[in-house]
This record gives C-alpha cells, structure tokens and sequence, in this order.
C-alpha cells in the first residue's frame, strides 16, 4: 500500500452535510490539508475574495496547490461537493481506497451514485430541513412534499443496500462493490442528519445500520468535527438544545434568504 502522497491542499468549509463530505474524504484518504472556515451566518461565502474560488459563493470548495510531477507549481481551485470528491480520489487515492480504477464498471456506479445524490437526496433534504426548521411560517404541504421525497430516496438507498448485501464483505454492505466509497461518503453526509428533516432513519434498517457503521469510523468521526465539533445530534436530545441549535440556525439561513431576495427578487 503507497503512503499517503504529500499535498498542500486547502479546504473552505463549515460543518454542514456538503462541507462534511469533503472533511471526511480528506480524513480517509489520510492527506494533509488545511482548514479555512468559513462563517456562512456571517456571509464569508459571498465575499469577493471567496467568489475568486466559488463563482457559486458556496462550500466546500479546496485549492489545491500541491506542486505538479514536474516540479511547476499548482494552484487549481475546486468547487461543488462531487467534483471534490472526484479529484481527491483520482488525484490522492491510488490504492483506490474510496473508489475504483478509472473506467472500470464499478468507477461509473460511483459516479451514477454521487451524481444521484447530488441531484436528489442533497437538494430534497435540503429542502425538508428549510420547511421544517427554517420557513418563518410552517407551510404543511412543503414539510410533507419533501420530507415524503426525502424518504422516498431513503427508500432508493435502502433497497440497494440490501441488493448489495448478497454479496458484502464483513464489514459491508456498502453502495458500490466491496469497499465504502465516495458514493457512501457523499450519501452519508445528508443522511446522518436526517432528524434535522424531520425524518426518522430507523425506519430503514439496512440504512440505520449502514449510518451507524460509517460513523464508527475514525477518519469519519474526525471529518465531522471539521471545522468545529459536529453537535447537532448531542443538541436534539433534549427540547432546550433543539430550539436553541434551530434558532441560531434559522436566524442566518433567513437572513441569507432576505438578502438574496432583496438583490434578485
């Protein structure tokens, strides 16, 4: 097994389900990286200098100036949760710990999978969250329409879990092939924060006990602390702490909203 190759990667995140993803690829893949966090409740993300790095103003985004094999220097930025994903395993995983050899069937499964989540799960529980934490006012049919999607997809994941477990190693079984990859990595991030939503996990089986399996993992455990202890899970366990979590994160998404209606509306 190679050692870790040396890198001088920095990554602009905050501990959400999209900046988690990164955190926890860059802690399993075992390369060095540096933290920049980015206070979304006060807007870094929509500063100049950040927008240079994310036209989107959004993280995670890395700049990844690791020298190039001949020496040059690099200085490559990279923005959106999957292509992150994508480069830091095609470009620092050559053991293929977190994904498959180029243009194997297997890589392209991965790739159905992280587009899959991108497209679904993410923007659909994104979503469930902002109607059932965030609206100013509670619109029951927004709560239900994506909650019921989000479950749906939780449903999608269920059923192929339990497709791959016919064919799971010890410790699996995983999205794609033998071995827990990007795929699992991206889906995760938003899963394990389905109560956020609303959205009671246990319900799956295959699904609850994948959630668990993957946190158990050290690498993942330290992704998520990135860039500041992940409690959101500690804080639902009593009433005090779920209203005081939501509160504090309400007042920056809806000012976030009102400052992009005010400028687009």
């Amino acid at each position: 097994m190679a050692s870790p190759p040396k890198t001088d990667i920095f990554l602009y995140t905050s501990g959400t389900p999209n900046g988690q993803k990164a955190s926890i690829t860059l802690e399993e893949l075992g390369i060095h990286y540096e933290v920049n966090n980015i206070e979304i409740s006060k807007n870094v993300q929509k500063e100049d200098w950040f927008l240079k790095i994310n036209p989107n103003g959004r993280i995670p985004a890395i700049v990844d100036k690791t020298p190039k094999s001949d020496g040059k220097p690099r200085d490559k930025r990279i923005f959106e949760g999957g292509a992150i994903l994508l480069y830091l395993t095609q470009k620092y995983d050559p053991d293929h710990k977190l994904n498959y050899p180029y243009d194997s069937d297997e890589y392209w499964e991965v790739v159905e999978w992280l587009v899959w989540m991108q497209s679904g799960v993410g923007p659909m529980q994104g979503q469930a969250n902002h109607f059932y934490r965030y609206a100013p006012e509670k619109i029951e049919y927004g709560i239900k329409r994506y909650q019921t999607e989000t479950k749906r997809l939780y449903q999608v994941l269920e059923d192929r879990l339990i497709e791959q477990s016919k064919a799971a190693g010890e410790d699996g079984p995983w999205i794609v092939g033998d071995r827990m990859t990007i795929a699992d990595v991206a889906n995760f991030s938003w899963v394990n924060c389905a109560e956020w939503a609303g959205v009671d996990v246990r319900q799956f089986k295959n699904l609850s006990q994948w959630v668990d399996r993957i946190n158990e993992r050290p690498a993942v455990k330290r992704g998520l602390d990135v860039p500041k202890p992940f409690t959101m899970k500690e804080k639902l366990k009593t009433k005090e702490g779920e209203e005081e979590y939501a509160k504090h994160h309400s007042q920056w998404v809806m000012k976030g909203q009102e400052a992009d209606q005010k400028k687009y509306g």
